[in-house]
């Protein structure tokens, strides 16, 4: 049966069908939908690990078992799982384990742009890329047998444009898979430094026999141009960029579509070389493609043309490439500058909106994470120094605290969401509580991991799948982690929260405020009716407008509500010292 489906679920298919028992993953723009996808078959175990280190160890565990196991994440998510990934390169696996890793050209929803291929080389495991949602389930499934045919955890890299686009997949059955025994193996498993040495041979000559498979493997083809109108212009490419230069170059030019991108095919692209008159490599971000050509003394183009930096187009490869060839523009396609400009901004009703209202009236020094209150950094609240990845703002409010001997403390804060907290934030809390920096960590506590679309977490109560689960009190953790003032806010009371903050500013130890209100989008959360505002008490002063809300603005000189996007939370009608704010 032919189903459309996204990237993202062709690959939850692909477990499916494989006959995957275990998918553990934490929630990353743009790898999320995968294990939530996973999570509607009943013959996978899914769950949403604290963060991508646990996770891919929890994978490890299931594959160890005999059965076969997935882990999910985003580029900047396989930096916390490299740990344990560079050491099961050494130990290999049991069951099939595939590490799933999205990259983001473009920087669409992340903090840089990165290419995880990088991790391939290093690691030296095998990475196939697929380049559209029947490869992403074909992928999927071929990624089990190469592990368990070649000992080996293999990385199947996507990217924001084939997760989150959708094309025609072909279903199938599921494989019903009996598990493989487990057998105590302490030369295999224990990587102390005597055996390590010993399996280190083992993963060199995988290498060399995954690259003889790359020659031969069906994930890599050749598209030989039309006889009767070819340009002669080879290219080398994979994933959206070979979307891109079919829909530029059609029949006309001759394409090596790899599918598999580590190891390389060394014996298929000098072959390749030697058919055409013009070689080019076309790839996202780094050089990598092209600098193994180089390697092999083989005259091609790359990065010469394309730039190292954002997303490709068509329109791209057409203004750079195609115009050799009178070809102006890709086919039927618009350039992303050529899209209308959406402002990033917190919704309507946010929980956050309050509190770095706060922070900003009381010109705080602000070490923001990672989560969708990251846009406390935008105008007009302007309340976030720094943003740099997960955990990260409290371990760098102490070292702040700490390089300015006290002088900052009492102006210097932390913040840091629920679910960021769970991921990266406990260690840079006990960092606090153990070397004493007079800080305070302010927890964002929305009881949802928000920016990445309403995924539970360990303080939420509930699992991946909405069931009741173990719930860990934030309040109780704190305490425990050593900090003795713990108290929570309600951020859509501006008196309340701003007490808070001055009153943990002005103490002389470690401190934390849980700034404590749900998301205004879950949908258990009941909204009060939206406001208007009396144009005869408004005195078009703006005060309102510090906040930022979308569903404010001015209109003829006054305020003015947009009632379909209001909720009612009453914090512009706090700031208002003419009550011109009034229920409906």
């Amino acid at each position: 049966m032919k189903e459309l489906m996204l990237g993202n679920k062709a690959i939850a298919r692909g477990l499916y069908e494989a006959g995957c028992t275990l998918a553990s993953s934490y929630p990353g723009t743009p790898s999320t939908e995968v294990t939530e996808e996973a999570a509607a078959y009943k013959e996978i175990y899914c769950e949403w690990a604290p963060n991508e280190k646990v996770a891919l160890e929890t994978a490890f565990g299931a594959s160890l078992a005999g059965r076969r196991a997935f882990c999910a994440m985003k580029h900047v998510g396989l930096n916390v799982a490299a740990d344990p990934l560079f050491t099961m390169s050494y130990t290999g696996v049991n069951g099939g384990l595939i590490v799933n890793v999205a990259d983001d050209p473009g920087m669409h929803s992340s903090q840089n742009e990165q290419d995880s291929r990088h991790y391939a080389i290093a690691a030296k495991l095998p990475m196939l890329e697929p380049s559209n949602s029947e490869e992403a389930l074909y992928f999927t499934k071929k990624a089990f047998e190469i592990s368990e045919n070649f000992d080996t955890p293999v990385l199947l890299k996507m990217c924001t444009r084939v997760s989150h686009s959708q094309s025609l997949v072909e279903t199938g059955k599921r494989l019903e898979l009996a598990p493989k025994a487990y057998v105590k193996n302490a030369a295999k498993y224990v990587m102390a430094p005597a055996n390590a040495k010993k399996r280190h041979p083992f993963v060199e000559e995988r290498t060399k026999k995954l690259a003889e498979f790359a020659e031969t493997s069906d994930l890599n083809r050749l598209e030989m141009a039309s006889a009767t109108d070819s340009l002669n212009l080879g290219i080398i490419t994979s994933s959206t960029c070979y979307q891109y230069a079919k829909e530029v170059f059609g029949n006309r030019a001759s394409i090596l579509k790899l599918g598999m991108v580590w190891p390389l095919p060394e014996k298929l692209i000098r072959d390749f070389a030697t058919k055409v008159d013009r070689l080019v490599v076309i790839e996202e971000l780094d050089p990598i493609i092209e600098s193994l050509v180089k390697a092999l003394g083989i005259k091609v183009e790359g990065k010469n043309l394309f730039p190292l930096v954002g997303e490709f187009s068509q329109s791209l490869i057409a203004e750079k490439l195609g115009k050799d060839y009178g070809i102006t523009k890709g086919e039927g396609c618009k350039s992303i500058e050529d899209l209308p400009v959406r402002p990033p901004v917190m919704c309507s009703g946010c929980p956050h909106r309050g509190l770095f209202y706060t922070l900003s009236k009381q010109k705080c020094t602000v070490m923001g994470d990672i989560g969708c209150y990251t846009l406390g950094a935008v105008a007009p609240l302007n309340a976030m120094d720094t943003t740099e990845c997960m955990g990260a703002s409290i371990s760098s409010t102490h070292g702040f605290n700490k390089a300015n001997l006290g002088e900052s403390e009492g102006r210097t804060v932390a913040v840091i969401g629920d679910s960021t907290f769970m991921h990266s934030g406990m260690t840079g809390l006990a960092t606090i509580a153990y070397n004493q920096s007079n800080s305070t960590v302010i927890i964002l506590d929305n009881s949802i991991t928000g920016m990445t679309g309403h995924q539970q977490n360990p303080t939420t109560g509930y699992n991946l799948r909405g069931d009741p689960a173990g719930k860990i009190d934030l309040e109780a953790l704190c305490k425990a982690l050593g900090i003795k003032r713990v108290r929570v806010c309600d951020p859509y009371n501006l008196e309340e929260t701003d007490k808070a903050v001055k009153e943990e500013l002005a103490v002389k130890e470690p401190s934390v405020i849980i700034s404590r209100r749900p998301c205004a989008l879950l949908k258990y959360v009941k909204h009060n009716p939206p406001l208007r505002v009396n144009a005869e008490k408004c005195r078009s002063c703006k005060a309102c407008m510090k906040l930022g809300c979308p569903s404010l603005s001015f209109k003829e000189g006054k305020a003015f509500v947009d009632k379909t996007q209001c909720v009612g939370c009453g914090v512009c009608e706090q700031l208002c010292k003419f009550s011109a704010f009034e229920k409906n």
